[in-house]
């Protein structure tokens, strides 16, 4: 009686490309070093100089469906290291291979890795962003001055999807301004005087969270939102050194908001600042917006919410 040959193993290990390369699952590692045979159809493949350095050998080869299931003949196990892209002729085979019946399958496992850390994707965004700008005959000619109105129009749009509620509209909200401040920073490498990244632009604001929560990465305390404010104040007038509390106020907001934002300044300063007088609406609204922002609300929104009670209600009387 002849013995029915073990039909083997096979691994198809994958691994992110957003990940440094040869940052390996302990699994993966193990898999490699006892696989029979390592197969990789790119000689290119960023895993191969680490594996060869870990003294694990790798053929380059691709095989088709067939002749990787030949490999495994015997009990063996291969284990092969797609392409970035994938070998979709690959996977296609064996899955007709087994799906055909006529033939005895040797065990089929994918192994991830490794896995994308969170905020993997923005790797994604960064490298996509870079061919825009090389490639687009628009984009490449985009300045900061040209997409300032971009940021403004998509700062807003992101206002009007969270009043409105909506999830979906909120993410692709985010995404449109997530895109200015990666555009304006890839803009911003090609400033031959004083150039910086998208990295830099990270680094700075992580170092400013950072300082400006000494009661989370320091040893001071905080248990309250206005005991947290407080250091962020705090830690805010040393780093800017600013000469009046209304230094750092954009004027170019809304004016409500700017009236409220003058207002928060000088009353978190202990300053008692007579409104100056007028005649007209502007001197009353600065009023209103005074006394809002005084009462912990933000004219800004209040006048909003209103004004989209005022637009439904013109839509009611237009039938």
């Amino acid at each position: 009686m002849t013995a029915v040959e073990e039909p083997g193993r096979i691994v198809l290990l994958t691994a992110s490309h957003r990940v440094a390369p040869g940052l390996l699952s302990w699994p993966a590692w193990q898999t490699l070093r006892a696989a029979d045979l390592v197969l990789c159809p790119d000689a290119g493949h960023p895993q191969l100089p680490y594996l060869r350095e870990a003294g694990v050998p790798v053929e380059i080869s691709e095989p088709d469906a067939q002749e990787l299931i030949s490999a495994c003949a015997g009990g063996r196990t291969v284990v092969v290291l797609p392409s970035g892209e994938g070998d979709r002729r690959l996977t296609d085979g064996l899955a007709r291979l087994a799906g055909s019946g006529r033939v005895q399958m040797p065990d089929l496992e994918l192994l991830p890795g490794s896995y994308d850390l969170p905020g993997a994707r923005l790797l994604d965004l960064v490298q996509v962003m870079d061919r825009i700008r090389r490639e687009c005959p628009w984009s490449a000619q985009q300045t900061h001055k040209g997409l300032a109105k971009y940021a403004l129009e998509e700062a807003y749009e992101l206002v009007e999807a969270v009043e409105e509620g909506d999830r979906d509209e909120l993410r692709e909200e985010l995404g449109d301004v997530l895109l200015q401040v990666v555009f304006h920073a890839r803009i911003a490498e090609e400033d031959e005087e004083a150039p910086f990244s998208v990295d830099d632009v990270a680094g700075g604001i992580v170092e400013k969270l950072i300082h400006r929560h000494p009661h989370v990465f320091g040893s001071e305390t905080a248990s309250t939102p206005e005991e947290v404010k407080s250091h962020w104040l705090r830690m805010k007038a040393v780093e800017k050194q600013r000469s009046s509390v209304t230094d750092g106020v954009p004027l170019g907001q809304p004016a409500l908001a700017l009236a409220a934002k003058l207002s928060a300044r000088a009353r978190t300063a202990g300053l008692s600042v007579p409104l100056p007088s007028g005649e007209g609406v502007g001197y009353r609204l600065l009023a209103l917006a005074v006394e809002a922002e005084a009462a912990g609300a933000d004219p800004e929104a209040a006048l909003r919410a209103a004004a989209r009670a005022y637009r439904e209600a013109i839509r009611s009387a237009e039938g």
